[in-house]
């Protein structure tokens, strides 16, 4: 091959199938001369069955692998790979700088926990119990039960509540912003 810009490895974007980030990294990890960095967030949101944690991907459909562009065709023919980013016939590499920036932000395993410690005036979103799915202002912390008062509006009034920390989900968190 030639010693031109194909034969220097370079961070490329590389586009996953639909929910399919953890496969294709798999996949791309196992091919010789590849680094893979696909990361992800683990947050907890309010669902039926009360406060969940969920790991997803930082950026969605997408990940990160270093390679030379003359192994484009094995890149692209991995298990959960939609293809590389591209413009027309154009490869365009993702700057080292960007990658080791993005790695600061998050631990050894490339993910970035958001933990879901309240505050008071935090506005949250109550995960069960009687008042499941409505939404709620941090008042004051009772740290020594694990406790949080909040301002909520029941029956067209506020009303205060105690209830425990760990049934509320703060809200207008979007993790992959933060």
């Amino acid at each position: 091959m030639s010693d031109g810009p194909e034969a220097a490895p370079a961070w490329f974007c590389v586009r996953s199938q639909i929910k399919h980030e953890h496969i294709a990294a798999g996949h791309l990890r196992q091919l010789p001369g590849v680094d893979v960095f696909c990361p992800r967030v683990r947050f907890q949101r309010a669902t039926r069955r009360g406060k969940v944690w969920f790991t997803e991907a930082m950026f969605p459909n997408y990940l990160f692998a270093h390679f030379a562009l003359r192994e484009l065709r094995v890149i692209q023919a991995a298990h959960g790979v939609a293809g590389v980013v591209h413009f027309g016939d154009y490869f365009s590499p993702v700057p080292d700088e960007v990658i080791a920036d993005l790695r600061t932000r998050l631990d050894e395993t490339d993910l970035k926990v958001f933990p879901d410690a309240v505050q008071p005036g935090d506005e949250v979103v109550i995960a069960d119990g009687t008042f499941m799915g409505i939404t709620a202002v941090v008042q004051r912390l009772l740290p020594a039960k694990d406790r949080v008062r909040v301002l909520l509006e029941f029956l067209g009034r506020p009303v205060e509540a105690e209830m425990a920390a760990a049934s509320l989900v703060k809200t207008g968190v979007n993790p992959r912003l933060d």
